[in-house]
């Protein structure tokens, strides 16, 4: 039986090959080594490190999502672009910028205007599957891009996470198993999101992360992903020793995205001191 993950690959392959009739791959390629020379990508394992904790607390990765495949429409967002200024005002460390459009209703346009709205590293958020969309990433200002261990096998992965560092990028590395967690290891990644949803029934569980965490090696940055609603849960994910946090739907739903950082920032301060 096919899982949601499988459901919404196969509607980010079908926009692929839209795009890549448009634009052919080694038109992309070109343009990314034009971004390349022009504009080199963001330092985001930098941005997003532990053990240099400033004063204000734990690293936030704030995202752009406009729905979701469980939640449906979150929030109607008008300007991505003043969003991503917002999180940067208070104090985010990177901006995630959601681009498939079926199940999320993202754009490369939403991540174009994020790009030259702020100065932090950007996550193009998409389910990465190929390729081509690695040098379309570089080709629109990402910094960062998604590789979810269970869409791709380990030559996949080993494969686009090579190519991502060679166009100066970082890669967020998604596990949702100890399996998982050992199949990003094994092939260098530098930046692992533990993701405490299930991808099968999108069940959310923020306990699953500290039940995954102790696998994590020391030198790789530790992301939490998903299950954040308040600071409380934010707490709970720096006393287990995440370096940074992936939050979406609880900022674009909250009516003062840049004092919720501060307070999801300050709320780890109670307990990494």
């Amino acid at each position: 039986m096919a899982t949601v993950l499988d459901e919404i690959i196969v509607g980010v392959r079908a926009d692929l090959e839209e795009r890549r009739r448009e634009v052919p791959l080694q038109a992309m390629r070109e343009r990314a080594a034009v971004a390349v020379r022009s504009s080199p990508a963001r330092d985001a394992h930098a941005a997003l490190a532990g053990g240099r904790l400033d004063d204000h607390g734990i690293r936030i990765i704030s995202e752009v999502k406009r729905s979701s495949p469980s939640k449906g429409a979150l929030a109607d967002i008008a300007s991505p672009a003043e969003l991503a200024r917002r999180y940067e005002a208070g104090g985010a460390s990177a901006v995630s910028v959601l681009t498939e459009r079926h199940r999320f209703g993202g754009s490369l346009q939403d991540l174009d205007a994020v790009r030259a709205a702020v100065d932090i590293p950007v996550l193009r958020k998409d389910f990465t599957v190929d390729e081509y969309m690695i040098h379309e990433a570089r080709a629109h200002g990402a910094d960062l891009i998604l590789l979810i261990v269970a869409a791709l096998d380990d030559s996949q992965l080993a494969e686009y996470l090579a190519l991502t560092h060679e166009l100066g990028m970082n890669a967020l590395v998604e596990a949702h198993t100890v399996e998982e967690i050992e199949r990003a290891v094994a092939v260098g990644s530098r930046i692992v999101g533990v993701n405490v949803r299930n991808l099968k029934t999108l069940d959310v569980d923020p306990r699953n992360y500290a039940a995954l965490a102790p696998n994590l090696p020391a030198g790789v940055v530790r992301v939490a992903e998903s299950g954040v609603q308040g600071p409380e849960q934010v707490a709970d994910y720096a006393r287990d020793g995440a370096d940074a946090v992936l939050v979406g739907e609880a900022l674009v739903r909250h009516g003062d995205p840049s004092q919720a950082i501060r307070d999801f920032r300050a709320a780890s301060l109670t307990v990494r001191g």
